[in-house]
């Protein structure tokens, strides 16, 4: 039995990237096991190991460690070879199963289930998704390409149905092009609920960051049809004889080069979408049908062989194409490879901060200098033959090392003005720069042109002189300036990007209202329902009530003494100390088995309970202290509880002994084991990302260990208060242990304190 755990454990825990074994033999005792695991922790913890995996890799360990140290898991995974996450369903079934096999020989693999972790189908580790990696690597990664993703757990008839299908689909679209992701529920619950999937499988799409979920039948047809929808329709124009100039023409007022590809399918194939989407910042795509009637001149202008998909890139120039690439068989990289290398027109305009930087790198060395030759121009015919000839010279010229753009002054007129010293000498006239970019914050080094661009030979002859000079005089360029970022002309307008959130929000909520189980639509139904009842009681509440009566009869002597009253409370509130709330009291609560899940196993992500130790003899005197400490710390976000020592000892115990140094305890078989004192301890735990920040005790010994003392309290509370009050000199002693804890809630509020992470909450029974 020792043997599949053990090798399980090392397996987990050092993955084959330690040299040597954990040592853990058959004769291994949980404290050897829980040693094991402490270290490993603590050298695969992702705040102290900076490795790429270590997150991983911790989760890992922490999952090993939990079958390990548990020994109804171990059992199970010794039998069957599983950890048991589903335990109320597969002990049942495994037991079952187990006495039916005794008396009846088959074999397993007749069910093609996966009764051991080790039979299951390996296809989709590779795509297996953790929240940090979905956070930050495909979100991101989701504004180039669309993912399909799917959402499985162990002991799943459901998944195991459709795994064919979802492994004929998953290669054949990620050849195209298409992310394929896959999230494990068992393992991953904080990602599936993140994504919204509370039922496996479920299969959903995620593009520009937005979910959504696929609901038709699991069949290939059908996930290749959903994907395709995933897309914006606007991505591929069809072309035809008719608007083939048009498309062509647009190259000036999108500033992007024009991509047309011929083939003879009716429809535009999934691939060329794909491509489409993932360079739609910089092209724009074209679909031309060669066997449609009206593209016969389409074809003939451009000699395109009817029977062999062909793809052109056409740039400044409508007649001819830039770049061309044939092939019966397009595949990816090669339209990848095309793409790249003609993602820019010959003399781009500056439209944005982010063209600049692409066109304009900063250099990384001398060896590696970018020059950019900028005309800075005007629009209109006034300005034609200057930038032909200007699009004549770059054409020619053209190198790695050097870009060719151009700008308009009047809609960049920062970018002009810090250039262009002499205004009025360039007032009305073209005028070309060449420069390099020094850093990131706006730094360059440039040299204008003496004269006004004309576009004449003589233009060009002294242009062509400055970047052969260049080439060997890099100080050529003695001006340097700062430039401010640029505008970007083709952002649009607000009221465009309104209206587009306001209809992707009543597309989600029409999907919901039509796709969503009744799990999904409870808490809006709740919602709605509270509303009506709040709406209908006010009516109602209203109807039968005499107003006035009230409003006319006189006030009661009884009430003449309540306002008396309220007004020396509210007089005495604002004397005595600022701390007190107007309210009176903090809400503190016992924490216990009953509420123990709903007030920190399920507590809301980014709310915390705050807890108090205590024991039954200092009860009353810590929680006075505890609640003038922390009542300005109030919020919705923070919950206040205390813990009593004498009911649930060894639960602390056990949430100490995982605190990494954070406070060492003896042996706990030792004489001792009872006598040790945790009464004052507060622990702010977190119960969604399973970590706690400790506060100990203030002793009176401190320095500032008298602050705060019984006497200051005493003074603060009413004539009457004060006898009831427990101020003795062993109160005394116990207040002073929460001195200081308001500062230490500052610093919990600041998120400066540290942080003791848990495998799991341990139970409070």
């Amino acid at each position: 039995m020792w043997g599949s755990y053990t090798s399980y454990l090392q397996g987990l825990a050092w993955g084959g990237m330690r040299a040597t074994p954990l040592g853990l033999s058959p004769g291994s005792s949980q404290a050897d096991i829980k040693k094991a695991y402490k270290r490993l922790a603590r050298e695969w913890h992702p705040d102290k190991n900076k490795d790429p995996g270590a997150e991983d890799k911790f989760i890992q360990i922490s999952k090993a460690y939990e079958i390990l140290s548990n020994e109804e898991k171990r059992a199970n995974f010794d039998r069957y070879g599983d950890a048991g996450e589903s335990q109320g369903y597969s002990q049942h079934q495994h037991r079952q199963f187990h006495h039916f096999h005794e008396g009846f020989y088959f074999d397993e693999s007749f069910f093609h289930f996966p009764f051991n972790s080790e039979r299951r189908d390996t296809s989709d580790e590779k795509y297996l998704l953790h929240f940090s990696h979905y956070i930050n690597e495909i979100v991101p990664d989701s504004f180039k390409k669309p993912y399909l993703i799917k959402i499985t757990s162990d002991w799943c008839f459901s998944c195991i149905h459709i795994e064919p299908v979802w492994k004929e689909v998953a290669q054949e679209l990620e050849v195209l092009g298409v992310g394929i992701g896959v999230v494990h529920a068992g393992y991953e619950r904080r990602l599936a609920h993140h994504l919204g999937a509370h039922s496996t499988p479920s299969i959903l799409g995620l593009i520009n960051g937005k979910i959504t979920f696929f609901h038709n039948a699991v069949i290939r047809e059908n996930l290749r049809q959903f994907v395709e929808n995933l897309l914006p329709g606007n991505l591929v124009e069809k072309i035809t004889d008719k608007n083939y100039i048009r498309f062509l023409s647009n190259w000036k007022k999108e500033n992007k080069p024009h991509v047309l590809l011929f083939d003879h399918m009716p429809v535009v194939p999934l691939l060329y979408k794909l491509t489409a989407f993932a360079y739609r910042d910089y092209l724009s795509f074209g679909y031309v049908y060669v066997g449609l009637r009206g593209t016969e001149q389409l074809s003939s202008q451009y000699n395109i062989n009817v029977y062999t998909p062909t793809m052109m890139i056409f740039k400044e120039h409508v007649d001819r194409p830039a770049d061309v690439v044939q092939a019966r068989d397009m595949k990816k990289q090669l339209i990848d490879d095309f793409l790249s290398q003609n993602k820019f027109l010959m003399v781009a305009r500056l439209t944005s901060q982010r063209l600049f930087q692409e066109l304009c790198p900063v250099k990384k060395s001398h060896r590696q200098r970018k020059h950019c030759v900028v005309l800075l121009t005007g629009e209109g015919d006034k300005f034609a033959e200057a930038y032909e000839a200007f699009l004549t010279f770059a054409v020619a010229n053209t190198k790695d090392t050097l870009k060719f753009v151009h700008i308009y002054n009047d809609r960049q007129p920062e970018f002009a003005d810090a250039l262009l010293m002499d205004e009025e000498k360039y007032r009305g006239k073209s005028a070309v720069v060449i420069l390099e970019r020094r850093n990131n914050a706006g730094k360059i080094a440039y040299k204008t042109l003496e004269e006004a661009w004309q576009g004449s030979k003589e233009d060009n002859f002294i242009l062509l002189d400055l970047l052969d000079q260049l080439r060997t005089d890099p100080g050529l360029l003695s001006s340097e300036t700062v430039l401010a970022d640029l505008n970007d002309e083709l952002a649009p307008m607000f009221l465009i990007r309104w209206l587009y959130s306001v209809l992707d929000y009543i597309s989600d909520c029409w999907d919901t209202l039509f796709h969503s189980n009744w799990r999904e639509m409870m808490p809006l139904l709740s919602l709605l329902f509270s509303a009506l009842f709040i709406l209908f009681g006010t009516v109602i509440v209203q109807a039968f009530s005499d107003s006035s009566d009230t409003r006319d009869s006189p006030p009661s002597e009884k009430e003449e003494t309540a306002a008396k009253t309220e007004k020396n409370d509210t007089s005495f509130s604002k004397e005595s100390n600022s701390r007190i709330p107007k309210k009176g009291f903090v809400e503190v609560t016992e924490l216990t088995d009953i509420n123990y899940n709903s007030n920190l196993v399920r507590l809301r992500p980014g709310h915390m309970n705050v807890v108090l130790i205590l024991s039954n003899s200092t009860k009353t005197v810590l929680l006075q202290k505890f609640a003038l400490e922390v009542y300005t710390f109030t919020g919705s976000s923070l919950h206040f509880s205390f813990l009593s020592l004498d009911k649930h000892r060894e639960w602390l115990e056990y949430l100490l002994e995982f605190a990494q140094d954070a406070a060492p305890i003896p042996n706990q078989y030792d004489k001792h084991f009872l006598e040790r004192d945790y009464t004052g301890y507060v622990l702010a735990l977190n119960g969604h990302k399973k970590y706690f920040c400790l506060f100990k005790p203030h002793r009176s010994g401190d320095e500032g260990g008298t602050l705060g003392s019984c006497e200051d309290y005493d003074s603060s509370l009413p004539t009457e208060a004060r006898g009831k009050s427990s101020c003795s000199p062993g109160s005394r002693s116990i207040k002073n242990k929460l001195h200081k804890l308001s500062f230490w809630m500052e610093r919990l509020l600041e998120g400066s304190l540290q942080r003791f992470y848990i495998p799991s909450w341990p139970a409070l029974d």
